[in-house]
């Protein structure tokens, strides 16, 4: 029931958003859905960092849904469009980049926690309800120089929704977390 931006325009905001993120040295934590959302999202990830507009920092896809799908994505590319198709030309697969990493195994998870940025962890679930994406914000929510980047859809009474809001608290796990 709203207007979109044109995704030209929405890919200056995204690197204008990473740029701040990597001057901080901050983590970008990314909820998203594992269906399209993660694969258009990696997808501009790679053609900003291709084209130069974002610096190659680590950007990991930590959700095993997600994985799976972007394998199913990769074995289909007669379903992309044009745009894809010469991109996959031109430069390889569009969901495979050097400086992105998948994850599924949930020790490989856990450990980016103890990791410094800057860096961006996209996780399921994309409404923050459940999935990977409430242990990483439970771990990086509080520090003012990361941030939660919000790329989807926030239904009403969701975590995502509130944290789209910019509320100042929100409960993780049941704990409040001051959001800065």
């Amino acid at each position: 029931d709203r207007l979109h931006s044109p995704m030209s325009g929405m890919e200056a905001q995204l690197a204008e958003v990473v740029n701040r993120a990597v001057r901080r040295k901050g983590k970008i934590l990314v909820p998203s859905f594992a269906l399209e959302r993660t694969q258009e999202f990696v997808y501009a990830l790679n053609r900003l960092t291709d084209g130069g507009a974002i610096p190659p920092i680590p950007i990991y896809v930590d959700s095993p849904l997600s994985v799976r799908i972007t394998e199913i994505f990769k074995l289909h590319p007669e379903c992309f469009d044009d745009e894809t198709h010469a991109f996959l030309r031109q430069n390889g697969d569009p969901f495979g980049f050097d400086n992105l990493r998948y994850i599924s195994d949930v020790e490989d998870s856990k450990a980016l926690n103890g990791q410094d940025g800057p860096m961006m962890i996209i996780a399921g679930s994309g409404m923050c309800e459940a999935g990977r994406i409430l242990h990483h914000l439970r771990n990086a929510v509080e520090d003012a120089k990361n941030m939660v980047l919000i790329i989807g859809y926030q239904a009403q009474h969701t975590l995502g929704r509130r944290i789209a809001e910019r509320k100042s608290e929100v409960k993780i796990f049941g704990v409040e977390r001051a959001l800065e």
